[in-house]
């Protein structure tokens, strides 16, 4: 098991984005999909990628693809897959989610039911037993049907890696801690430069800048499904994993990271998030309306998801919102703003066209990030 390959899930349009952190990991990309990148790793891989990688989903263990057009095929080509070399004798197993797009088979339920059968009979014949007690390790297969091509792997994240173990509380309308990883890294901001969330809710785009900058893997204070797998993964590779992660952490850095909003309560909840994060140190956390927006300094970041106004009573207030954090925007003349949102005048009564915009789907809900671009700083002052 030298050379496996691992499947990292992300969301649609950033794939690009965790390929690069994938790279700079050290890792070979075999390839790179709507909503998934493939690559290549040794069994350390996995505990790395899931400790290290920010913008990354879960990471499965890809067992192998195929084309299936029927249930026939689908159970034969399942059934042939060795399933022995991942799932001991007492191993829980069960395909917990199945996908299809533009495919002949589209029942998620049936396909789950199927390849699950095709998996104990495979079982069955190797441990030359009749009954599964699954009372080891648990083993998720998850699967991805697209255009007809089968692609299966197992699970070795658990909870989705968007969660952390900062934020037991979040806000309304929250942003994922990945998708605000993903977003933060398609700018040009560094720890070094100034950055404001004027929405900041339960603080995600500030803690996770803050994260950056200190170097905090993301996956340090959580556990994983694949931390049980002692039959493939010596529990070694995960201390080493840990052990790299603080060796790198910098907490001491200077940082001009803030985040405010309107509600009181809202704030609090952002400096408790903050403090379980370990960065509270690094980020200034204030109630103040976006029409308050201000900051001395020049060249600074806005990065931010403000309200879409999904329910009624929200949308009605969206104009005015907007158009306050334009106002206040063009205070800050130096500055670059960056938003997420799926209000679709927000340009309009931001009162400025974004400079460039990307379309990011956050969940199913179809979404911009606006960029507002500013002057760079002089070379001096970076």
């Amino acid at each position: 098991m030298d050379k496996l390959e691992w499947i990292a899930p992300c969301h649609f349009g950033l794939e690009a984005v965790l390929k690069r952190e994938i790279q700079e990991l050290g890792y070979e990309i075999s390839q790179v999909e709507d909503g998934r990148v493939t690559f290549y790793g040794g069994i350390e891989a996995v505990c790395r990628a899931n400790i290290f990688l920010r913008t990354a989903e879960r990471i499965l263990l890809k067992v192998g693809n195929f084309k299936a057009v029927s249930f026939d095929e689908l159970f034969d080509r399942t059934k042939a897959l060795p399933w022995e070399d991942y799932i001991p004798a007492d191993g829980k197993f069960w395909v917990t989610k199945a996908s299809s797009v533009k495919s002949r088979l589209f029942s998620p339920s049936d396909i789950q039911s199927i390849m699950k059968k095709a998996m104990v009979e495979r079982l069955k014949s190797h441990y030359h037993i009749q009954w599964f007690a699954e009372n080891g390790a648990s083993y998720p297969v998850r699967v991805f049907l697209m255009k007809d091509i089968v692609t299966i792997g197992i699970d070795t994240s658990g909870q989705s890696l968007h969660k952390r173990g900062y934020r037991p509380a979040a806000g309304k309308a929250p942003i994922s801690e990945t998708l605000a990883a993903a977003l933060i890294m398609l700018t040009p901001w560094r720890g070094d430069r100034i950055l404001v969330d004027p929405f900041c809710g339960s603080g995600t785009f500030p803690i996770e800048a803050a994260m950056m900058a200190a170097n905090i893997a993301p996956g340090m204070n959580r556990s994983f499904t694949a931390e049980t797998w002692t039959n493939l993964i010596d529990r070694k590779y995960w201390y080493r994993a840990v052990d790299e992660a603080e060796a790198g952490i910098d907490d001491s850095i200077e940082t001009d990271i803030q985040g405010y909003d309107a509600d009181a309560d809202v704030v609090r909840t952002a400096r408790k998030n903050a403090e379980n994060a370990g960065v509270a140190h690094m980020i200034h956390f204030q109630q103040r309306e976006v029409k308050d927006l201000s900051h001395p300094k020049k060249y600074g970041f806005i990065i931010t998801n403000p309200p879409y106004g999904e329910r009624l009573e929200e949308k009605e207030k969206l104009p005015e919102l907007y158009r306050e954090f334009g106002e206040s925007f063009k205070r800050l003349d130096s500055w670059s703003a960056y938003m997420i949102t799926s209000y679709e005048d927000a340009e309009r009564y931001f009162g400025r066209k974004a400079d460039k915009n990307r379309k990011i789907y956050n969940g199913m809900l179809k979404t911009y990030f606006y960029q507002f671009l500013g002057p760079k700083p002089p070379r001096q002052n970076r």
